[in-house]
């Protein structure tokens, strides 16, 4: 699986993220993170999000988790069917929790795929992280916009062997406490990765 993980929104290797996208294949926009927002303010989002996406040219398909709510096998089908998957932003406890109830957390991880991309920015890339308890100062674990889950995941997907945040020194509101995230992670010896807005984690 490739990875092309950003800070915030499209992030500014553009170039390299239309390299990775297979042409003949759409990508799955994955919109969960902001389930808890009001439905008018989570559509003006994910507009803006998936037209970023195709501004560059790219395919977007929106795949809403909430449709496979204990349909993993058929998730697995239209993952399958995908060159990729494009997770925006949000509450990164919210996206965890869509993530487990769909199945796709395990789909995941047992990816076979070296042409199947994983892209995303903020919530949906710290979500990949092994643990998720340094983001509690960021993102309020205890939303739960779902009947059929109501613990807080604290751990992460573990694509990754740190924790990725988001949105370090930048004007973004979250700037301050990603600062808090970052001493928590140092106190705690968690491995982390800070990115300012506009950078990328590539992997290939």
């Amino acid at each position: 699986m490739k990875f092309y993980l950003s800070s915030y929104r499209n992030g500014n290797r553009t170039d390299r993220l239309k390299k990775l996208i297979l042409k003949d294949k759409k990508l799955g926009f994955v919109p969960n993170a902001l389930d808890y927002k009001a439905p008018k303010q989570r559509q003006e989002r994910i507009y803006e999000s998936v037209k970023d996406l195709t501004a560059l040219g790219i395919n977007v398909e929106i795949l809403d988790l909430r449709k496979y709510f204990g349909k993993k096998a058929e998730l697995k089908k239209k993952i399958d069917c995908l060159g990729g998957i494009w997770v925006r932003g949000g509450n990164t406890f919210v996206l965890r929790q869509a993530m487990k109830l769909s199945g796709l957390d395990d789909i995941l991880k047992n990816i076979d795929r070296k042409d199947f991309l994983y892209g995303g920015y903020s919530a949906g890339v710290c979500v990949l992280a092994p643990d998720l308890k340094p983001l509690q100062i960021v993102d309020d674990p205890t939303v739960k916009p779902y009947k059929g889950l109501k613990k807080t995941i604290w751990k992460g997907l573990g694509l990754l062997d740190y924790i990725i945040l988001p949105h370090y020194k930048s004007n973004h509101p979250e700037s301050a406490d990603i600062d808090k995230a970052v001493e928590y992670c140092k106190k705690n010896k968690v491995q982390f990765k800070a990115l300012k807005d506009g950078e990328v984690v590539i992997s290939e």
